[in-house]
């Protein structure tokens, strides 16, 4: 019987009634987004934790240059690696401007602020205590946002709406302030500087720096306004195109519309672009969006846990549908994704390569691939310098970053640049696309990525005559990154991985009947076991303390048996591992995608009760907010690793992986509280 799929989608439609300060709505397209408060603009920025974001995947600045700094100019850090000295950009020591500039540069703009400016009978601006009858509802079905609210008695109904193909946001408001003149639009651009060392504190926008940006009008008319912005060397249009209204230039980052209609209906759009593109109508982008997401719910795959009594069926329900919408305007990009998506800058707006598997390994199993290929085509464009940075080091292959920018090349960090667990998710995640559509073309088409991946990690393991084996490191960070990189090797988790990398690897050049490089086989054959200690895994070789010392952040051991087969694994000594983390970690200093890490590798060790109980725990860093958001901290209220980890987690207890003993819900109980009605799914192998 198939789902019935806007019933599902639908019933999930966030709706609103007061201001949520962590929770504000966006629309989007994979490439755009654009993040509104309850009036369906950015009118009430104040009101909000974060920023009300307008972002893109192209808007990227340079501070006075994109060559500023390099990463010469910084002292790095040099570690001995098996006999011959490495070096590493982790510490600012005397470098500290360029160490930090380096850090923050290039960070994602924020593209403009679009709001309205209210007024009331007395003429005076409308202040927040002045609204009443807020009612907001985000129509996921069509990719529309619906807004409304009362001023003075007087209803404002407001559709904000983006298109599915360009960076273009349309709104039609119908209000009786507008015959009246007490409804104005009002477009206003922040300067980019970044203005602190720490991202936290430098999220919101800068409205303080007007000299360290320029707007100028390069064209108007009675019913448009085509700006052109200016920060350094970097540049973008910004066209607004209204139904009738009279525009006013407040100063040079400030723009207000009156409307000027007879009736109580105004309708606008605004594109964002670099080549100055124009926008399309309201009508126009209406009809797009509600097309792109009719064929976006209709194809792919769908779970309905409507049927179910477990009383925690619907919030997972829940949880699902909105970061599919979530994780589809925010993570289907061009490039990697920010953690925060295209809502304000994590990071600096910078994406981190070893969140990119979190984000993005679902699209494949929920029958959605293509969402996920956009992105992998940027490790073409930056292959030449991951394979700098590689040779720079005295490895082979391709070496990749974990924390980069659009340009592709490394931030210096205390952590970034020896962490590793980034390089074998390429390879991962390409054969999850294979997985979904098998073809010789793709393999073809990757061939030379998943070389010069594999010859780096080749290249990176060292034998131990000792163990006879081959390990990994010192030095390196495992995925839970509280350890010493001089003193870290052996993670778990790294260990699986880069034998599980290393066999994709040695398929895909199967595939194509080429000879397999004797050195992968090697590894493959002999990497080393992963390190235990009284019968559970250790964090990493030698660290005895894993349980006492070390048991917050990431559990990332378990990550062996679970997003990896565990070929390595004894799941005997898994199943204590996890029960021992299940009962001793710091769970409010995990992150939002461990949940879904030990729910799958609770569902791979056949105790789906323990998997269910994983993936809702009730933890901080594990609340799904109203809009759909991952919430981690008062500064990262949106977190898409986690919404991304909680698809894939689904899809694997729902449809399977190599080994399950059934192909139908092998993750969720037996205990007829949860009947799981899905289709589309493709199993974990």
């Amino acid at each position: 019987m198939l789902i019935d799929r806007k019933k599902l989608v639908s019933r999930h439609n966030p709706l609103i009634y007061r201001v949520e300060p962590l929770s504000p709505l966006s629309v989007g397209n994979g490439e755009f987004a654009f993040t509104a408060d309850f009036t369906g603009l950015q009118t009430f920025p104040n009101e909000y934790d974060v920023p009300l974001g307008t972002q893109s995947e192209w808007g990227w600045h340079y501070t006075d240059s994109q060559t500023k700094y390099r990463l010469e100019d910084i002292k790095q850090k040099t570690f001995s690696f098996h006999n011959r000295n490495v070096a590493y950009p982790l510490y600012s020591e005397d470098s500290e401007d360029a160490y930090h500039w380096l850090r923050q540069n290039p960070h994602r703009l924020q593209l403009g602020q679009i709001s309205f400016r209210l007024l009331k009978e007395n003429y005076k601006q409308v202040e927040i205590h002045d609204i009443t009858a807020i009612k907001q509802q985000l129509n996921l079905w069509e990719g529309v946002l619906l807004s409304e609210f009362t001023v003075e008695n007087q209803p404002v109904f407001v559709t904000t709406v983006c298109h599915p193909t360009r960076d273009q946001v349309a709104v039609k408001v119908i209000s009786p302030l507008i015959t009246n003149e007490r409804l104005q639009i009002m477009i206003r651009f922040p300067a980019p500087t970044m203005n602190s060392k720490i991202w936290e504190e430098s999220i919101h926008l800068n409205w303080q720096d007007n000299n360290a940006h320029k707007t100028i009008i390069k064209e108007k008319n009675t019913n448009a306004l085509k700006l052109y912005r200016i920060m350094d060397e970097d540049n973008y249009f910004v066209s607004w195109q209204w139904s009738a209204g009279v525009i006013r230039t407040v100063n040079e980052h400030e723009y207000w519309l009156t409307p000027t209609n007879e009736t109580e209906e105004l309708t606008f759009s605004v594109s964002f672009s670099k080549e100055g593109r124009n926008p399309y109508s309201f009508d126009e982008i209406l009809a797009e969006s509600k097309h792109y997401w009719f064929t976006f719910w209709n194809s792919g795959a769908a779970i309905d846990f409507s049927k179910s009594s477990d009383e925690r069926a619907n919030e997972l329900e829940r949880r699902v549908i909105l970061s599919q919408f979530l994780t589809a305007i925010h993570c289907s990009g061009s490039s990697p994704p920010q953690e925060t998506g295209y809502m304000y800058n994590s990071w600096f707006g910078k994406f981190h390569l070893e969140m990119h598997w979190w984000h993005g390994a679902h699209f494949p199993l929920w029958g959605r691939g293509h969402l996920l290929k956009k992105s992998l085509q940027w490790y073409k464009r930056i292959l030449p310098i991951a394979k700098e940075l590689a040779t720079s080091q005295g490895y082979k292959g391709a070496r990749w970053p974990k924390m980069v920018g659009i340009d592709g090349r490394q931030s210096p960090s205390p952590i970034a640049p020896v962490l590793i667990w980034q390089q074998p998710h390429l390879l991962s995640l390409l054969e999850l696309l294979y997985q979904e559509n098998p073809s010789k073309d793709i393999v073809e088409k990757w061939r030379g990525i998943v070389i010069e991946t594999a010859n780096f990690m080749a290249s990176f393991s060292v034998w131990d005559a000792k163990k006879h084996a081959f390990i990994l490191g010192p030095p390196l960070i495992p995925a839970q990154e509280c350890h010493k990189p001089e003193s870290s090797f052996n993670p778990p988790y790294e260990l699986e991985y880069w034998k599980y990398g290393l066999t994709i690897a040695k398929k895909w050049l199967e595939r194509l009947n080429e000879p397999v490089p004797a050195k992968w086989e090697e590894i493959i054959k002999n990497i080393a076991s992963p390190p235990q200690h009284n019968g559970v895994y250790l964090a990493h070789e030698g660290c005895l303390d894993t349980f006492t010392s070390y048991n917050h952040d990431h559990p990332s051991m378990v990550g062996a048996l679970g997003i990896l087969p565990g070929s390595l694994i004894d799941k005997k000594i898994m199943k204590q591992t996890l029960q021992k983390v299940r009962n001793e970690w710091q769970w409010e200093s995990a992150w939002g995608w461990d949940f879904p890490m030990c729910a799958m590798t609770a569902a791979r060790l056949g105790e789906p009760e323990l998997a269910i109980e994983f993936l809702l725990m009730n933890a901080t860093k594990n609340t799904y907010l109203p809009n759909g958001h991952n919430y981690q901290s008062p500064s990262l209220t949106a977190y898409l690793p986690g919404n991304g980890g909680l698809l894939t987690a689904v899809a694997m207890m729902a449809r399977g992986w190599e080994g399950a003993i059934t192909e139908h819900a092998p993750g969720f109980p037996q205990n007829g509280e949860w009947v799981i009605q899905a289709e589309g799914l493709h199993p974990l192998r």
